[in-house]
């Protein structure tokens, strides 16, 4: 069954009701449901059946709506960069990346640029990093290869399929998980805070100023963070502006804009934040 889609709007989507970090969720063993808020969006998701690799394109800014599978997922973005949604946070997704879903998680896509949404399906049992909850993982080369062999125009059927999905299950099994999510709060003081920067990653101001904004203390504020998200505060905004970043230079923005839109000091510190996250410069990643 295709998935649901929606013309996006000129605005972004309004964000789903947050959950907890998802990289808390990492050593929970695969057959515990992963816990997670509840809320409308996530409610009304429609189940979607996904019965072997699929590829679907998807024109800048087009959005799939909130849905679900009962087998597991690996979704990897064919070009552009693919934004996926989940109860536990948001993460924007460059091809040389990787999602992995579980089976039963609400999520929504959204390209940013023009992308491909290439994906990958495996009974929930089947679970190399017995991952509860979703994550990104570091796609190498030849991972890239199998899933857009096994989604493309020529894909093999049969035991050659079987064999291709099985190689991509043991390259998962050495990718490591990459801490590069942003988790979406619950608390009503940190939620006011993370729209206040969502609306504009380049605000500057400190937590304490930012307190004042938004009605809490400083001290309270850090708590919180640490405490719901996992994150400090200055390592949640550094990734905030990462993923939006990703989304600029998806839609064609010059690095040097994109840091300044971004908030990073300089041009040079942009370069080298993204570099540690990514393992590229914004630039090579641009042109690939």
């Amino acid at each position: 069954m295709s998935p649901t889609r929606q013309p996006a709007p000129d605005g972004p989507d309004a964000p789903p009701d947050p959950g907890p970090d998802a990289a808390a969720a990492r050593a929970m063993p695969a057959a515990t449901p992963a816990a997670a808020p509840a809320s409308a969006a996530h409610a009304s998701a429609a189940h979607q059946k996904e019965t072997g690799p699929s590829r679907h394109p998807l024109a800048h800014r087009e959005r799939i709506d909130w849905h679900w599978h009962d087998v597991n997922q690996l979704i990897t973005p064919g070009r552009g960069a693919l934004e996926v949604r989940t109860p536990y946070g948001q993460w924007v997704v460059p091809p040389h990346r990787a999602v992995w879903l579980p089976a039963g998680v609400p999520h929504t896509h959204r390209a940013h640029g023009p992308s491909e949404l290439r994906c990958l399906v495996y009974p929930a049992g089947t679970n190399p990093l017995r991952l509860a909850a979703p994550a990104v993982l570091a796609a190498t080369p030849l991972l890239r290869e199998i899933i857009a062999h096994l989604t493309g125009p020529d894909a093999p059927t049969g035991r050659p399929a079987r064999t291709l999905e099985q190689a991509a299950l043991d390259q998962l099994a050495h990718a490591p998980e990459l801490p590069l999510g942003l988790p979406s709060p619950t608390d009503p003081r940190l939620r006011d805070l993370a729209d206040l920067l969502a609306a504009d990653p380049a605000d500057d101001r400190s937590l304490a100023e930012l307190g004042r904004a938004v009605g809490a203390a400083e001290r309270t504020l850090s708590r919180l963070f640490r405490r719901e998200l996992g994150l400090g505060f200055p390592q949640w905004r550094t990734q905030l502006r990462l993923q939006h970043a990703l989304v600029l230079l998806a839609e064609g923005r010059s690095v040097t804009a994109t840091a300044v839109a971004c908030g990073f000091r300089s041009p040079s510190a942009f370069i080298e934040a993204f570099r540690h996250a990514f393992g590229t410069t914004p630039g090579r990643h641009q042109q690939n």
